[in-house]
Formats: C-alpha cells, sequence, structure tokens
C-alpha cells in the first residue's frame, strides 16, 4: 500500500493532467459529483496539512521572522500584481480576469513543500512560508481581492474570510489536535497524506472542469496561456526577489517556489462559493491546479541541475 502511495505522490502532476483531460473530454466522469463537494475535499487536504505539521515548524517562524516576513510579503504582492498586469495585458474577461485574480490572492499551496525538498531548497522556510501565508490568508486574501477586482465585482469580504477560516484554518487546528492527542493514530496516517492530497487535488480539478467543460473550450487556449505566464513569471520574479536580497541560494529556490506555487484550489472554492454568477471565475483555479504541478516538477529538476554545478 506504501508503495502504491508514493508512486500517487510522485507523478502528482501526471494523474492531474490525465484527470483534467478525461474531465473536459468526457465531462459525465466528474458531472455527477456536485460542486459544493470541493470544500470538503479542501478541508481534507487540509486537515492532513495540519497533522504533518509540528512545534518545530512554528519555531522556524519565530527563529527566522525576517526570512519568513520578507517571503510572506513577497508571496502577497508578487502574485497579485502579476494576476492584476496579465488581466489587463491580455484583456480578459470579467469573469477570467477574476478567476485569475483569485488565484494571485491565495495562499502558497501545499505541494510547494514537496517541491522545494526535491529542488534541494530551504525547506524549514518553505514550510514556514506556507504555514504562515495559510494563517495570514482570511486577512489578506479577501482583501486583496477587494482592492484588486472590487471594481468589476461586488466582493464580499467578510464572507470570503469566513469560507477561508472553515476550508482552511478550522481543518489545520483540528489536524494539529490530533497530532497532539492521538499520535499514535497520527503516525500511522502520516505516509498516506501526500498521496490522500494528490487524489484530492486531482478530484477538485475533475469536478471543476467537469462543470465548466464546454466554456473552457472556448476560450480555453488565452487562459491557459495566461495561467501558464503567472505561474513561470512567480517562479521566475520569487527567485530574483530571494537574490535581490542576497539571500543563499537554498532560500532563493524556497521563495521561488513558494511565491509560484498557489493554493489555487480554494481559488475555485472562492469562486464557486461567492462568485456563482460568474462560474467562469473557477476556471484559472482548475488550469492553475494541473500546470503548477508540471511546472513544479520541472521547476525542481531545473534546480537540480543548478545545484549540482555549483
Amino acid at each position: 500500500m506504501k508503495a502504491i502511495c508514493n508512486f500517487i505522490a510522485q507523478w502528482m502532476g501526471i494523474l492531474v493532467l490525465l484527470v483534467a483531460a478525461l474531465s473536459l473530454i468526457v465531462p459525465p466522469s466528474f458531472l455527477w459529483i456536485d460542486t459544493w463537494v470541493i470544500n470538503p475535499l479542501l478541508g481534507l487536504i487540509m486537515f492532513g496539512m495540519g497533522l504533518t505539521l509540528s512545534p518545530k515548524d512554528f519555531r522556524v517562524v519565530l527563529s527566522h521572522p525576517k526570512d519568513i516576513l520578507l517571503g510572506c510579503c513577497a508571496q502577497f504582492t508578487v502574485m497579485p500584481l502579476l494576476a492584476w498586469l496579465l488581466t489587463w495585458l491580455f484583456g480578459l474577461p470579467k469573469e477570467l480576469a477574476l478567476g485569475v485574480i483569485l488565484v494571485g490572492c491565495c495562499p502558497g499551496g501545499t505541494a510547494s513543500n514537496v517541491i522545494t525538498y526535491l529542488a534541494k531548497g530551504d525547506l524549514a522556510l518553505s514550510v514556514g512560508m506556507t504555514a504562515t501565508s495559510t494563517l495570514l490568508a482570511p486577512l489578506l486574501t479577501p482583501l486583496l481581492v477587494l482592492l484588486l477586482a472590487g471594481t468589476m465585482v461586488e466582493v464580499d469580504t467578510i464572507g470570503m474570510l469566513l469560507s477561508i477560516v472553515y476550508v482552511v484554518i478550522a481543518p489545520i487546528v483540528v489536524g494539529l489536535l490530533c497530532q497532539r492527542f492521538l499520535p499514535r493514530i497520527t503516525r500511522a496516517v502520516v505516509p498516506y497524506l501526500p498521496a490522500f492530497s494528490s487524489l484530492g487535488i486531482a478530484m477538485v480539478v475533475g469536478i471543476v472542469v467537469s462543470h465548466n467543460a464546454g466554456k473552457l473550450l472556448t476560450c480555453g487556449l488565452l487562459i491557459i496561456a495566461v495561467v501558464m505566464l503567472h505561474n513561470v513569471l512567480g517562479l521566475t520574479v520569487g527567485y530574483l526577489v530571494g537574490r535581490a536580497l542576497r539571500l543563499t541560494r537554498p532560500k532563493c529556490v524556497a521563495l521561488s517556489i513558494e511565491v509560484g506555487m498557489q493554493n489555487s484550489g480554494l481559488a475555485s472554492s472562492l469562486a464557486v462559493l461567492h462568485f456563482a454568477a460568474f462560474p467562469l471565475a473557477t476556471i484559472p483555479g482548475a488550469v492553475f491546479s494541473v500546470w503548477h504541478n508540471i511546472s513544479g516538477a520541472l521547476a525542481a529538476r531545473f534546480f537540480q541541475h543548478g545545484n549540482s554545478e555549483v
């Protein structure tokens, strides 16, 4: 069983890509699953994150507050501003622009920690940044969406704040409590969590794509190009910010991956919950979920190669 789980986690990018292709070509394969399932799935993924976090991870925040603060500042400035700029440059329709901005304003994705480890980046910094940006998300994500998209659509900032607390923060807290009071059970399930998270992300992508397959086909190439640019520019600018701040190479790698990889499943969830009148707003999050797992794997190989030459 562990071998199967390791295989699933290792090939997560391919799995997500296959599910996306299947749900686009044969929408009924996931159409029978209602969109309300997205939130519980994300909650379970965040619960798994809580099970894997430890007091040591939070001590990293206290022991290296400057690095974490710089990283989170980059997280919540680079990607939101790139999202806004790309929607303006490409003249995206309001619905798609909203979706891209939602992705840009979300915290870092949990898969970034795995990619940072594979890329031989600073894993402690990566975990600390993910945890901190996730905890800051209930406040910063709604405010950034209001700032960047408030002129296009009405933004319910309080509703978004509560949604992020329910879907992200509460499950992580429950996971931490389980780790504290049920350590034996936690240790038994932790090895299977990467595979579980991979399947959960693939399921979210499948649901979102299948419910919007027709609309995705009509604007697919444009939004795919924007999403790919958003992610690649995030990875690049994140690394350059680290270099400009004279951080070590492992820290630059961690910063690049943390900035470039977003919790795009949360973006799709927020689109479903708070912008139901704009169904296309869920698409950028789904496309980003597929692409950033592929680009993350490519980035890990690139940084590995760079390390071998240092």
